[in-house]
C-alpha cells in the first residue's frame, strides 16, 4: 500500500492512501497527539465525508490495538514454528542504567541473542525499534529468544549484567 506523506507546518503530518477495495482515507498526526481520521468521497478527493477526531489517549489506545494485534500474531506464529522461543515483556525501571539512553546502548542481540521486536509505552507501539530510540523508565520491551536470553536482557536492563 502506498502512503502519501505530507508535512503540514505548525499542525503535524497528514498521511493518505486507499485500501485495496478502493477507499480513500486520510490520518493528520497533530503535534500533541491528536488523530483526524478522515473519509473522502469517492467522486470528490478533496472534500471529506466523515471526520473522526481521537484525543491523544484514545489515539495511542487505537494505535495499541492495531500494532499490537500485529506482533501477538507472529510472535504465536514463531512460538508454533520454533522450540524454546519464548517473548516476554522486559521493564525498563527507574534504577536502569539504559534509561534515557538510546536502545542500541544494551547491545541486547549482541550480548544474548535475544531480539527487542518492540517497546511498549504510554503513547503506543514502537514495533522495529532502531537502535537509536530512546528508552524511558516505564517502557515495556517486547523480547523474544531463548528463556536464558531473555532473562539475560532482564539482568541488562536491571544493571546486573
Amino acid at each position: 500500500m502506498d502512503v502519501e506523506r505530507t508535512e503540514l507546518p505548525g499542525i503535524g503530518v497528514r498521511f493518505e492512501f486507499e485500501t485495496k477495495r478502493g477507499v480513500h482515507l486520510g490520518i493528520v498526526a497533530h503535534r500533541e497527539g491528536r488523530r483526524d481520521f478522515i473519509l473522502y468521497d469517492p467522486d470528490d478527493p478533496d472534500s471529506a465525508l466523515e471526520c473522526i477526531v481521537l484525543d491523544a489517549d484514545e489515539s495511542a489506545s487505537v494505535g495499541e490495538l492495531l500494532g499490537g494485534a500485529r506482533i501477538v500474531e507472529k510472535l504465536n506464529r514463531l512460538h508454533h514454528e520454533i522450540d524454546n522461543l519464548v517473548s516476554r515483556q522486559v521493564k525498563v525501571g527507574a534504577t536502569s542504567p539504559y534509561a534515557d539512553r538510546p536502545l542500541g546502548d544494551t547491545r541486547a542481540r549482541t550480548r544474548t541473542g535475544a531480539s527487542i521486536v518492540a517497546i511498549v509505552r504510554d503513547d503506543g507501539v514502537e514495533t522495529g525499534p532502531a537502535p537509536s530510540e530512546p528508552l524511558r523508565v516505564g517502557d515495556r520491551l517486547v523480547t523474544i529468544g531463548t528463556e536464558e536470553a531473555v532473562d539475560q536482557v532482564d539482568r541488562i536492563l536491571r544493571g546486573r549484567e
